[in-house]
């Protein structure tokens, strides 16, 4: 069967904001059409959706390297003598896999790789599954301990492979391996771990302005609240930097492939769909919220259901939108984004567009966008309904 997509495009302006701080803690911009714009990075806007999603949810995730040094601290604390819970912490990582999963031994055995994780239960039960097949752990230390009093021989050190494996790799690899809604939808991926592999139904883009946007610098002074006598100036001098504009974003949902993640329930997935719409809509990254609060609420949302393959509108800002003598962003873009809608009927024609709609500040609905919504909620619903797979019921 091939493929169903959702295609969400959101254009939302921002005051003076930094919400995705880059290297110099300077907001982030990318080069599009010759011109820099503002951005935020697609890993930015995805963080914000999966905390919104698993707040909402009550399915905290974890994306960490710190199991082991975490399951180390707990049997320290458990009364573990420290030599024995420093091997047991290594022995997860070690038996997490066929390979292994390499570590830092100068960093408490952190792993290398970042792990993608249900956060419910996991040290618990990996603390746990220490504790039941402790008399192993002491037996591989000890052997451990054994070994590194013999005269080292004239060869290659010992590899990790020769290290004892004293906990069971299934075991480990059903904990790694959990889900919840938001690994379901946005997926995941541990090198030399394939039981967790998951393919990921939800894409996001990097965001950008639809126009020229340069980074503006504020002076910014702090001043000293307890001064003595004869004091000037402040207590604190620096120069932040803030970007303005017209953002547009663009997200897809495979339709099929967040089916089959969820176990081919239809409609658990189409809920979770509408859960992923709503905070991808709602939600942008906050870096610097307390020194700019920029809270605004999108001017546009356009979405489309097809089949085979989805579709960015991006290209209609490759050309910076021009403002109008009056001036303002927002106008432009709407005119641009329903052009590139018009342009993209004309050219793949509506065989396999299943459905489309739009929700707009503007006082009268958009041409090429489909059906008008007065609400985001009345727009989701729409959206989730022409999603709906085949035989859906």
């Amino acid at each position: 069967m091939r493929a169903r997509y959702i295609d969400i495009h959101v254009i939302q302006s921002v005051p003076a904001a930094n919400l995705n701080r880059g290297e110099y803690d300077e907001p982030k911009t990318l080069l599009l059409g010759n011109t820099t714009r503002g951005a935020l990075s697609s890993q930015s806007i995805k963080r914000a959706s999966r905390m919104e999603m698993e707040a909402e949810l009550g399915e905290p995730a974890v994306r960490t390297r710190m199991i082991p040094p975490r399951v180390i601290a707990a049997l320290k604390d458990a009364g573990w003598p420290d030599e024995l819970a420093v091997f047991a912490g290594a022995q997860i990582a070690l038996c997490a896999a066929a390979k292994g999963l390499d570590t830092d031994r100068e960093a408490g055995h952190r792993t290398l790789a970042m792990i993608y994780t249900a956060e419910t239960g996991l040290l618990d039960d990996l603390t746990a599954l220490c504790v039941r097949h402790r008399s192993r752990l002491e037996d591989g230390l000890a052997a451990t301990q054994s070994d590194s009093t013999e005269p080292a021989p004239k060869t290659k050190p010992k590899k990790k492979a020769d290290t004892p494996r004293c906990l069971p790799t299934q075991d480990i690899g059903e904990i790694l391996a959990r889900r919840t809604a938001c690994i379901s939808l946005f997926g995941r991926m541990l090198a030399g771990h394939d039981a967790s592999h998951v393919t990921g139904a939800a894409q996001i883009a990097w965001a950008f302005t639809t126009h020229t946007s340069d980074m503006q610098p504020d002076f910014l002074t702090a001043v000293e609240d307890w001064s003595t006598a004869g004091d000037r100036g402040s207590a604190h001098i620096d120069t932040a930097f803030l970007m303005a504009g017209v953002f547009y974003r663009y997200s897809t949902v495979n339709l099929t492939q967040a089916t089959d993640n969820f176990g081919g329930d239809t409609k658990q997935a189409l809920q979770h769909v509408a859960l992923f719409m709503e905070t991808f809509i709602m939600t942008l990254p906050q870096a610097k919220q307390n020194s700019t609060a920029p809270h605004t609420l999108p001017d546009t949302v356009h979405y489309v259901v097809r089949d085979r393959r989805p579709v960015s509108y991006a290209p209609a800002f490759d050309q910076p939108v021009r403002a109008p003598r009056g001036g303002g962003y927002l106008i432009p873009t709407r005119q641009e984004l329903s052009a590139q809608a018009a342009l993209t009927n004309r050219l793949i024609g509506t065989r396999h567009r299943i459905g489309h709609g739009h929700t707009t500040a503007h006082p009268t609905p958009l041409d090429h966008l489909g059906p008008h919504h007065d609400s985001f909620d009345a727009l989701i619903a729409a959206a989730i309904h022409d999603a709906a797979l085949p035989g859906t019921p």
